[in-house]
């Protein structure tokens, strides 16, 4: 378990910056060392994602988009609070994993294909069915992958910069020490 300040360090950001984010992105807030691993883990994915010039507003939408989709395929069986981070930081299978939450989807995200109707939670059925009240997984999926592919696009463009970025943080540091 990791407090607030462990994470800021081990990210290399202020803690008012993790602060933001858990506010952002509607994680629990924790007393003292309450913060998991998998917080951590996602955390970290996010600071990767801004230190490679991934707007905020794609990384909103892409975590919106995931909350969505996890919510539409029930997958809150567990009944804790940080649910939605519980596969962060677990390894095996990216082409199946969701680019935050890294919730393993069993299937390749690009095949649009998705197990429907699995519901193992307790709670009180609903007067009309999900597609009828407007809600479609496999349209919310679509959506994902599109979004999900432009954040790989800009990515791949940000790549060489940071390659360049590092080599040259690795001469200077070199010839600061001589």
């Amino acid at each position: 378990m990791h407090t607030l300040g462990d994470m800021a360090k081990a990210l290399n950001r202020p803690v008012t910056q993790i602060a933001a984010w858990q506010r952002r992105f509607g994680l629990p807030a924790g007393a003292g060392a309450a913060y998991s691993e998998a917080c951590l883990a996602f955390l970290r994915r996010v600071s990767a994602l801004r230190s490679l010039n991934v707007s905020d507003d794609a990384v909103d939408t892409l975590w919106l988009l995931e909350k969505k989709l996890l919510v539409l395929l029930h997958v809150d069986t567990t009944g804790s609070p940080t649910w939605f981070l519980d596969s962060c930081g677990l390894a095996g299978h990216p082409e199946r994993r969701l680019l935050l939450s890294n919730h393993d989807m069993g299937i390749a995200l690009d095949s649009q294909i998705l197990q429907l109707g699995l519901n193992f939670t307790a709670a009180p059925r609903e007067l009309f069915a999900g597609p009828e009240m407007g809600e479609d997984a496999l349209r919310v999926l679509k959506e994902y992958v599109q979004k999900h592919e432009r954040v790989r696009e800009a990515v791949q463009g940000e790549l060489p910069h940071m390659r360049e970025a590092v080599r040259w943080a690795g001469k200077w540091r070199r010839s600061a020490k001589e």
